[in-house]
């Protein structure tokens, strides 16, 4: 899964960080329920054996139908929330979200079977001081980003060509240069997601229905953030079983 960076219009900016304090607090509340969410599916998915088998045959240890939906569908869903945003109500918005978790921990169950647990847990550890050392930045610097997310999102771009053409060429030189682009990418777009969230929380009062939708938006995109520092991270150092 690659980020998706969703344009938050029609928001008039104040400068309000008592507001923008609450909108981010939400925001990483609702991130910290998806993360909770996809691990317990992810471990759900790969340790148990009942479960891990609708996904997988037992005997030729190939993706089943079911397997191979459950990997496909996050995308799915992130393009049902990213184009029905302005008419899905916040209630649904939040529902698919929560469901969009699942398959995504559910997806990610592929993963623990492909590197040891000590590994999956030592990169974990390693992303989520990462994610939050720029998240950190990010809310506090004075420095606009703009410009600077400009070039991420250029990098995510040519990012995901190069691993559709590397799909053709499977070649593990390129495929591990892309692990460390992407590594550089959503470090960098942590920081600007979290400061354009910032923005947009001053010039949003909390408890109004968009505000709600906006932070679950605000949400989506730094999970999104997170994951691909996470998988990028454990392309390069995770140890395979």
């Amino acid at each position: 899964m690659e980020n998706t960076n969703y344009q938050y219009e029609d928001v008039i900016q104040l400068d309000d960080q008592a507001s923008s304090r609450r909108f981010i607090a939400n925001v990483f509340m609702w991130m910290f329920v998806a993360l909770g969410i996809s691990a317990l599916c992810a471990a759900a998915f790969a340790f148990k054996p009942e479960l891990a088998n609708l996904l997988r045959d037992p005997v030729t240890m190939r993706n089943t139908g079911l397997g191979t939906i459950v990997m496909f569908a996050p995308i799915a869903f992130v393009m049902i929330i990213s184009f029905g945003l302005n008419k899905i109500s916040a209630p649904v918005l939040t529902l698919l979200f929560v469901v969009f978790a699942a398959l995504m921990g559910t997806s990610l169950s592929f993963v623990l079977l492909v590197y040891t647990s000590s590994s999956v847990l030592g990169v974990f550890i390693t992303a989520s001081a990462v994610f939050g050392i720029m998240a950190v930045a990010g809310y506090t610097t004075n420095q606009d980003l703009t410009k600077f997310g400009s070039l991420m999102i250029m990098g995510l771009i040519g990012m995901i060509i190069a691993s559709v053409v590397n799909m053709f060429l499977a070649s593990p030189g390129l495929s591990k240069a892309i692990s460390y682009i992407g590594v550089a990418v959503f470090v960098g777009l942590t920081a600007y997601d979290v400061q354009k969230l910032k923005r947009i929380g001053a010039g949003l009062e909390l408890g109004m229905a968009d505000a709600k939708k906006m932070a679950i938006m605000g949400a989506l995109t730094l999970y999104m953030d997170f994951i691909n520092l996470f998988l990028s991270l454990l392309r390069i150092f995770g140890s395979r079983r």
